[in-house]
């Protein structure tokens, strides 16, 4: 089965379409949200563009509104990453861009009823932010959900919120997860209390399936 990329060269103007679709998108977004309960998504430049932009708009289409926080307010540049044969690691080329409402400085996580942590690269420079530090931290010190995948265990771990917790991450991530006093598991899922976990966009269907499972206990849509 050819996979996006190769799907997009034989025709070209399926990207066109899925940009002009995501464009759209973005310019409504929250306008029809206005009761529902908030959840907090933290990213920056070189995030994978699946794993920002499928919980970004799951989470939505179940009702929730969702805000995109990064370092500043800026458009994001997001990547591709892809498993392709002959590598021994994934890929990665240009992604979407997508706009981020407001900047770290500007997040009361009290107002939040989750957090999502999306992964590709961002993860590696994101968890040395300061306002970053502050906001995941307040998450797990409130024991609100946080959903986490890929490369964005490495923020949760910078803040000590691993330590005896069940997680998965990007499988080259076991060293990291294991320094970080966590219970490493290879698994498309691990739930722990409000922590769920995932190793990267294949398997955001069982990542959200999960996540959901635990907003609707916690924080269910108004």
């Amino acid at each position: 089965m050819p996979s996006w990329q190769s799907v997009g060269a034989d025709a070209p103007w399926i990207w066109t379409g899925l940009s002009t679709v995501v464009g759209v998108d973005l310019e409504v977004r929250g306008m029809a949200d206005g009761m529902a309960a908030r959840i907090l998504l933290v990213t920056g430049d070189a995030a994978e563009s699946l794993e920002v932009l499928y919980p970004y708009q799951r989470l939505r289409e179940e009702g929730y509104e969702v805000h995109i926080a990064a370092p500043s307010r800026k458009t994001l540049r997001l990547v591709v990453h892809d498993f392709e044969e002959g590598f021994d690691t994934y890929t990665e080329k240009p992604g979407y861009t997508i706009p981020a409402d407001l900047a770290f400085s500007e997040v009361d996580p009290g107002s939040y009823a989750a957090l999502v942590i999306p992964g590709g690269r961002a993860p590696e420079y994101l968890r040395n932010d300061p306002e970053l530090r502050k906001i995941c931290k307040a998450f797990f010190d409130a024991d609100k959900p946080v959903a986490q995948i890929c490369h964005g265990p490495l923020l949760t771990a910078a803040v000590g919120g691993l330590s005896g917790r069940r997680v998965t991450a990007y499988p080259a991530l076991e060293p990291d997860m294991q320094a970080a006093g966590a219970d490493y598991q290879d698994a498309e899922v691990v739930v722990d209390g409000t922590l769920i976990s995932s190793r990267a966009w294949p398997d955001h269907p069982a990542w959200m399936r999960e996540f959901l499972a635990v907003l609707r206990s916690k924080a269910p849509v108004v």
